[in-house]
């Protein structure tokens, strides 16, 4: 079975919204679109190839999707370590609205989230699923429990508005910190992957 891996990019108040651009996604008035883009350095692209190497396929929500539908086919170099996966590998968009998929290798999943991507699981047999961006579709996978591992990348900026990964609801789950580290613009990278239900004491003094 194919491993599902959450990558995604946070401020220090937990939103994932239009980190690459003030256009990138405007959705409920946001205007700080583009906030990741100061922190960029080697340390940071070092780690998003490492990402991209142990990809058999892609899941995205129809608006990541057609975000990256719009910029990455216009990178035609097949060795660039970003463009040639995303351009190359198959890619399967979760949505009920989306009519045309043209993008390379790419499949409409429009049914029940959690019977589609356990079948993708089941079918996908070497490397993993990468889901990046796409904050409805990853705050449903956490919530069913779907996801094997995220990596988060949070970056020293608080906005305070913004659409933010991790959901209300699910059963309450614990995680393994598996690697981390730091880029030399403050970037902390962590990797969890989770390890069951998370565990509850007290501090309280016994009598």
């Amino acid at each position: 079975m194919a491993k599902l891996t959450i990558t995604t990019f946070l401020t220090l108040d937990g939103v994932m919204q239009a980190p690459g651009g003030p256009n990138e996604d405007r959705s409920d008035g946001f205007e700080h679109g583009g906030w990741s883009v100061p922190f960029a350095d080697e340390d940071f692209g070092r780690f998003m190839d490492e990402v991209f190497r142990r990809v058999d396929c892609f899941l995205l929500g129809r608006r990541t999707y057609e975000i990256f539908a719009a910029h990455w086919p216009r990178v035609t170099d097949e060795d660039d370590p970003v463009a040639g996966p995303l351009n190359r590998l198959p890619k399967y968009v979760v949505s009920r609205t989306l009519d045309r998929a043209d993008w390379n290798n790419t499949t409409v999943l429009g049914g029940d989230l959690a019977e589609e991507v356990g079948r993708l699981k089941e079918e996908r047999t070497g490397g993993e699923i990468q889901v990046h961006g796409s904050a409805r579709l990853a705050r449903s996978l956490i919530a069913l429990g779907l996801a094997d591992e995220l990596n988060l990348l949070v970056f020293p900026v608080f906005l305070g508005t913004g659409r933010r990964l991790f959901p209300d609801g699910g059963p309450p789950t614990a995680f393994a910190l598996t690697g981390h580290r730091t880029t030399s613009t403050g970037v902390t990278i962590q990797t969890y992957r989770p390890t069951g239900p998370a565990a509850f004491g007290t501090y309280e003094l016994g009598e």
